[in-house]
This record gives structure tokens, C-alpha cells and sequence, in this order.
């Protein structure tokens, strides 16, 4: 089996081939800050699985919770941590699981960092479930700002974006 994680833009893909060796869910908090969510989802493959099929990345270098360092790479045009390489686990590389874009993709096999868990996860189920956005009572009837590559399109420079609440 051939599996492609792309990045948002979609200017940096990653070949994956065969079947993941493992896929784990993270709740430390430096995955949390990493992705902006309450936890990660990596889907391991050995090195040799894996082939870049397009882009350039940039990368960032950092201790982890588990005390080795990990290099994450990344898109530098939409800025997707697209992968990482755990020097904890040399002969692996981590995928980022949303770039795969599956919503089918096997099921995290493990939880690790629970001790950082947000405890609302627990609530999940019991929460109002809507298969796309909802629409009438239940939807924001607010205009949303317009997104910084929009506004720069319009305003047609390469400005510096700061946000703007």
C-alpha cells in the first residue's frame, strides 16, 4: 500500500509505503503547542518507507518531554509540520496524521502523556455531533475577518501579516 500526506498548501508531499509500524496519539503539552490542538496523532514508518515527493522544507529543533530531540520539518510557504524525526527513535519518521487527509486511517494504538490530557476529552461522546457545519439557529450568522492571504492577494503586497483581534 502507497499512503501520500501532503501539507496544507499542498507544495510539500511525503511518499509512505506499506503499512505504518505504529500510529500514537500524544498528549504532551509540547504536541500541543506544536499543533495548536489538545493532542497529536503520528503515524510512524521506518525511514526507508518513506520518500519526499515535492517541496523544500524549513525545520525547528527541540528537546522533548522524553529528553531527546526531535527536528521537525515543515512547509515554509503554509507553514504544515508535515513530518519530524525523533532522534529517540532514529530509524522512524513521524507523519502527521491530518496529512494524510483519510478519514479512514487505522486508529492511534496508544496514548502516551496521558498525565497532560485535557479532561474534556472524556465528554466527547456526549456532545452534539453535525456531519459539516451547522446551518440555521446553531450557526454563527458573523462574517468572518477575511483570511491574511486573501487580504494580501487583494492588496496584492507581501506585508507582514499580524493578526488583527
Amino acid at each position: 500500500m502507497e499512503r501520500v500526506a501532503t501539507c496544507h498548501c499542498g507544495a510539500l508531499a511525503l511518499e509512505c509505503r506499506g503499512e505504518p509500524l505504529k500510529v500514537s496519539l500524544c498528549h504532551c503539552l509540547d504536541c500541543q503547542r506544536r499543533t495548536g490542538s489538545a493532542f497529536s496523532v503520528a503515524v510512524f514508518y521506518p525511514r526507508e518507507q518513506v520518500s519526499a515527493l515535492r517541496g523544500e522544507t524549513a525545520s525547528f529543533e527541540r528537546g522533548s518531554a522524553s529528553g531527546f530531540d526531535v527536528t521537525f520539518r515543515f512547509c515554509p510557504r503554509c507553514g504544515t509540520n508535515l513530518w519530524w524525526e525523533p532522534a529517540r527513535l532514529p530509524e522512524l519518521v513521524g507523519i502527521a496524521i491530518g496529512g494524510f487527509a483519510d478519514s479512514a486511517f487505522p486508529a492511534p494504538e496508544q496514548a502516551v502523556w496521558s498525565k497532560d490530557r485535557h479532561q474534556w476529552l472524556d465528554v466527547l461522546a456526549d456532545i452534539p455531533e453535525h456531519a459539516e457545519n451547522p446551518s440555521g439557529a446553531n450557526a454563527s450568522s458573523a462574517r468572518r475577518p477575511p483570511l491574511a492571504s486573501e487580504a494580501a492577494a487583494a492588496n496584492r503586497t507581501e506585508a507582514a501579516v499580524r493578526p488583527t483581534w
